[in-house]
């Protein structure tokens, strides 16, 4: 089951479908970061959840915040800030909100889903649309309640990693004008290179970010946004010295292997040059940012297309400064209490 899903995924997020869509995201995050620039400050983590929540819904269900009679996002939050918490069901509380946000995602998602059925074959070239096709294929694996809970995780998982990631990357730059200085002299040689300085980013200047992709491992590595990754022993297993018994739940943490001193030297040390000419094709045991084994993030080719794409457009075109927050507080996942409020202001020539 789980290798149908993830090739259904990979029809919208596999590298093929990326390359299409670059110019949108970059699009997407250079307007984005305009509308910003005007502002007085920016919290951080809210503006980059909104950025990739609209970019991804659009992707994977045409939905669009502005012309949509109810909140999506909402839902998400309200599901999130409940996510890990006291399994308490009573009104009030942080777990009955979490499953009322998700209860009020899905009852949205099947109207949206049921609106489309009721198109009656205008295609929008989205999720949706492989949705309704597989279907309605004879013998398919497919239900409509697999299909809903398939794309609540994948707007979950899609905005709300990232633009926590993206956060953390922006701290990191603040707090480190060397590793700003060595990404921005990076992605200005790409403009220099260019015949004509205003054309869209290429895939191939896209894979020729060594160092934006140094940095935005060792980014991933220290924010450790997925504390625990849980499975189930479906036999007796020894480990270590340990019996595991058949159908007991492991807990892989990973923090505990990026934060490793035999691995890293120096592991609470933000170092992006530490990844130099480290080759990261999937995860390894000294590193799954990305999960790992048959279940590798699916969505991981397409987080780093939007980091690197939105790192290009902030630090060829802007410059900021903190102006409160930033402080890092983990609950047990990565959160910012206080926000990540800056200033951002276009680049002056001379800047």
């Amino acid at each position: 089951m789980y290798k149908y899903l993830k090739n259904m995924v990979l029809n919208l997020f596999g590298p093929e479908s990326l390359k299409k869509m670059l110019p949108e995201v970059e699009r997407t995050a250079c307007r984005r970061l305009q509308r910003w620039s005007n502002e007085e400050t920016v919290e951080l983590k809210e503006a980059t959840a909104s950025m990739i929540f609209d970019l991804t819904a659009k992707k994977l269900i045409s939905y669009d915040q502005d012309n949509a009679t109810q909140n999506l996002r909402e839902n998400f939050v309200a599901f999130i800030q409940g996510l890990i918490s006291f399994p308490l069901d009573i009104p009030g509380t942080a777990y009955h909100k979490c499953l009322q946000g998700r209860k009020n995602a899905m009852k949205m998602l099947k109207n949206l889903l049921n609106e489309r059925r009721a198109m009656q074959g205008k295609s929008r070239n989205d999720f949706f649309d492989f949705v309704l096709e597989e279907l309605q294929k004879e013998g398919t694996i497919l239900t409509e309640a697999i299909a809903l809970d398939l794309m609540f995780v994948l707007l979950f998982a899609s905005f709300e990693t990232t633009s926590l990631a993206l956060t953390l990357a922006i701290k990191f730059l603040s707090d480190d004008p060397s590793v700003l200085k060595k990404l921005r002299e990076e992605h200005e040689a790409i403009l220099r290179n260019r015949e004509d300085t205003d054309s869209g980013l290429t895939w191939k200047e896209y894979k020729s970010m060594t160092y934006t992709f140094q940095f935005i491992n060792e980014t991933v590595r220290l924010a450790n946004i997925v504390p625990g990754i849980f499975r189930k022993a479906l036999r007796e297993i020894q480990f270590k010295g340990y019996t595991i018994p058949a159908g007991w739940a492991v807990m892989v943490c990973p923090p505990a292997v990026h934060l490793n001193p035999a691995k890293y030297q120096d592991p609470l040390t933000f170092n992006p040059s530490r990844w130099e000419g480290v080759e990261i094709n999937g995860a390894t045991k000294s590193f799954m940012a990305f999960g790992g084994g048959l279940r590798f993030c699916v969505g991981t080719d397409f987080t780093k297309v939007q980091m690197a794409v939105f790192l290009h457009c902030l630090v060829t075109k802007y410059r900021w400064e903190p102006i409160k927050g930033g402080n890092v507080f983990r609950s047990p996942g990565l959160q910012f209490p206080d926000g990540f409020h800056i200033r951002l202001m276009e680049k002056t020539r001379t800047a």
